[in-house]
């Protein structure tokens, strides 16, 4: 049974996405601790046990090869369908994925603001927890970190009206993963790059559009210099754990909110122009 919704007026359309723009250009660059972090990691590497250093290693191998091939697993379509249904008022099994692309924009706002809250609060806990046990539990807390930056992403796609085991999401959300940790040069290019990707300039499906993973994955080690020396000592290790998880999952959901509101939004422009002008 084909459910109607209310449709966004093309005045709120482009007030929304005037917002994103300026978003996009206040984006800041890397805090000087940030990069400062980054220094000391071939010294740290050469303290880190050799054993976390390989576990960490086939981790993140195979975190790329989840990339590649998708990850279902990580993620509850029903959940995501049943939170967007509450903000919409609609009975429990009204909703198909396919027909949350209809939604008005502001059900779906509300609904990735409560994911952006709730997937932080819980990276901060999952940072205090392994923080705990100081530098030998980064083989749990990185892999870690990293499955639930993917999972946010991933849950972000859905709350907008995309199927995230199709490759071209898996393929957004890397580059979502690379803006959330790019210094300001960094951001602005993944920007043109989805800007092009959301025109279809951008039409291979390949591997090699994947290759942004294995920076993805550098850019996480390095940022993780100062964490990686701070968990030496455990208590710090708690506090510092999570203050870092939880930045970093919020400022990856924020990203994976932005990115996503701003691709619904031209669609959803493209859609009311083609109502209008069905000649064109």
């Amino acid at each position: 049974m084909h459910t109607s919704f209310p449709t966004d007026s093309k005045e709120r359309l482009l007030r929304e996405l005037s917002l994103i723009q300026k978003w996009e250009k206040d984006q800041k660059d890397l805090w000087f601790w940030e990069k400062l972090g980054r220094l000391p990691f071939v010294l740290l590497d050469r303290i880190t046990p050799k054993a976390v250093q390989d576990f960490l290693g086939k981790v993140l191998d195979e975190l790329g090869g989840f990339i590649q091939t998708g990850g279902k697993y990580l993620i509850s379509e029903k959940e995501i369908i049943n939170d967007l249904e509450k903000h919409a008022g609609l009975p429990s099994g009204g909703l198909t994925l396919d027909q949350v692309a209809s939604l008005p924009l502001g059900t779906m706002n509300k609904a990735a603001e409560k994911l952006k809250e709730s997937r932080s609060e819980w990276a901060m806990i999952q940072g205090a927890t392994t923080g705990i046990g100081g530098i030998f539990t980064l083989a749990i807390d990185i892999p870690a970190l990293l499955g639930l930056s993917l999972k946010v992403l991933q849950e972000m796609a859905l709350v907008y009206g995309y199927n995230p085991l199709e490759k071209r999401e898996r393929i957004f959300i890397v580059k979502c993963l690379q803006f959330a940790s790019a210094d300001y040069v960094g951001k602005q290019a993944v920007i043109s790059y989805l800007t092009r990707f959301q025109k279809g300039e951008i039409q291979r499906e390949s591997i090699s559009e994947l290759q942004g993973w294995r920076e993805v994955v550098a850019t996480y080690g390095e940022n993780f210099g100062w964490k990686k020396l701070f968990q030496m000592v455990p208590v710090i290790g708690i506090i510092f754990g999570a203050f870092l998880n939880r930045s970093t999952v919020e400022d990856v959901a924020e990203a994976g909110m932005m990115l996503y509101r701003k691709r619904r939004i031209l669609e959803k422009l493209e859609s009311l122009n083609a109502e209008r002008h069905p000649n064109r």
